[in-house]
């Protein structure tokens, strides 16, 4: 057992609260609250969050600002940009304001920081001082975590609120308004519009045209204006109108963020196809949950392929329990194979894990060891995945992304899909 679990067994959670509350305080101080020179931009929400991020980031740099970052996916000050190795969303408060710091010191204006209902249980808020709040969707997720879906949604308001009651912020005798941009097609927008700021833009697919996906990229017309992005997911329409809508804000056109998206490659690990000259197709996604695992296979379903293998887990460590079975329906549904191996067990027997994944796969009339597989070490489920591969197949990874390590009991692996994939590809 780690020190840190060591610790929430025995101190009560009111003491870790003041804890973590005099913590953020003291790293704000600590490093001179560098926030208040930044025009800083959080995105919460439960799908999308670290793709926009890195959406608005490239939008702002061909505005011609200097931006940084702290997603999911990646740190990054002005043209240092790194993976994030942390295994945390949002990170702990001396490293984020030592971020922020940083970019102060190296230049930047804008600040991009993508704010998880976790960061809120552990006040990693305090400290940051916002002025736009970016609200991409909800839907039930970390609900072991906040006790019920009520109380995870009252984690992400919690953003929108802070950010009404901070100070008003000038830079450059400028004064910068508090802002607040919002999915209007999901269902809990009118909740996060419902907070006293400067500005409040909605955006929405409603009014799109030309909406299409192959495995290039997505393209669709807003506004008269016809964008062609490499981004794969049909998903990323939303994350670009998002990013798009939060370049308004800050009074930046259409052309502009055009250029931008059309210009991305791709975010690592989200969407990502590898190659390496093998005759079948492999994509590695992020997708954790079952809404943004749906999204996936529709996604997918408009590209040419012949079978699907699926390589999927299910994070443990107590949190969403109910929805190991569920991500087995959804593979099991869509996949011609399902193969259940381990993602981030945390302190959970991964093997009860895999049991349940893999009884959700049952359930959508798979047949253990036909064309379902429980592997427990995830590079022998993804050899297993490529030695049943044929041409044209499609080989699907999800739960991992791009992150580089797996959470086990008693710390961390060193691990990356991507890397796994192509050693395996190029030793086959």
């Amino acid at each position: 057992m780690t020190l840190k679990n060591f610790i929430k067994l025995f101190v009560p959670n009111s003491l870790l609260s003041i804890y973590h509350l005099v913590l953020a305080n003291l790293a704000a101080l600590a490093y001179g609250h560098p926030s208040k020179n930044l025009i800083v931009i959080g995105v919460t929400g439960t799908n999308g969050k670290s793709t926009t991020v890195n959406l608005i980031s490239k939008i702002l740099e061909e505005a011609g600002y200097k931006t940084a970052i702290s997603s999911t996916v990646n740190f990054k000050v002005g043209d240092d940009d790194k993976l994030n190795n942390l295994k945390m969303t949002m990170p702990g408060r001396l490293f984020l304001q030592h971020l922020m710091r940083q970019a102060v010191t190296t230049g930047c204006q804008f600040m991009i920081i993508e704010s998880s209902s976790e960061g809120i249980l552990q006040h990693r808020q305090i400290g940051v001082a916002y002025d736009c709040m970016v609200f991409t969707n909800l839907t039930p997720e970390h609900l072991q975590a906040h006790g019920g879906f009520e109380k995870y949604k009252a984690a992400k308001l919690e953003y929108f609120h802070y950010l009404e009651n901070l100070p008003e912020k000038i830079i450059d005798n400028k004064k910068i308004p508090k802002a607040i941009v919002v999915n209007a097609d999901d269902l809990y927008a009118q909740e996060f519009l419902n907070f006293r700021v400067d500005k409040k833009i909605t955006f929405s697919r409603h009014g799109l045209r030309n909406i299409n996906n192959t495995e290039a990229g997505i393209g669709f017309t807003f506004e008269n204006v016809d964008f062609n992005l490499h981004l794969k997911g049909l998903f990323d329409i939303y994350n670009s109108l998002a990013a798009i809508t939060t370049a308004k804000i800050f009074d930046i056109d259409l052309a502009t963020s055009k250029s931008a998206l059309e210009k991305i490659p791709g975010i690592p690990g989200r969407m990502e196809l590898i190659d390496e000259g093998q005759n079948f197709k492999v994509l590695v996604d992020y997708a954790p949950e079952p809404i943004g695992l749906t999204q996936m296979y529709a996604t997918v379903q408009n590209w040419q392929h012949a079978k699907i293998i699926h390589v999927l887990g299910s994070t443990g460590g107590g949190r969403d329990i109910d929805r190991r079975k569920i991500l087995g329906n959804i593979a099991g549904e869509n996949a011609d194979t399902v193969i259940v191996t381990n993602e981030d067990p945390y302190n959970d027997d991964p093997r009860k894990i895999i049991d349940d994944v893999a009884a959700g796969a049952l359930e959508k009339n798979k047949i253990l060891d036909q064309n379902l597989f429980k592997i427990l070490d995830r590079r022998q489920a993804i050899m297993k995945a490529i030695s049943l591969a044929q041409e044209n197949d499609l080989i699907i990874l999800t739960g991992k992304g791009a992150e580089q390590k797996i959470a086990v009991k008693d710390g961390y692996i060193p691990w990356d899909d991507r890397k796994i994939v192509r050693e395996i590809i190029r030793q086959r």
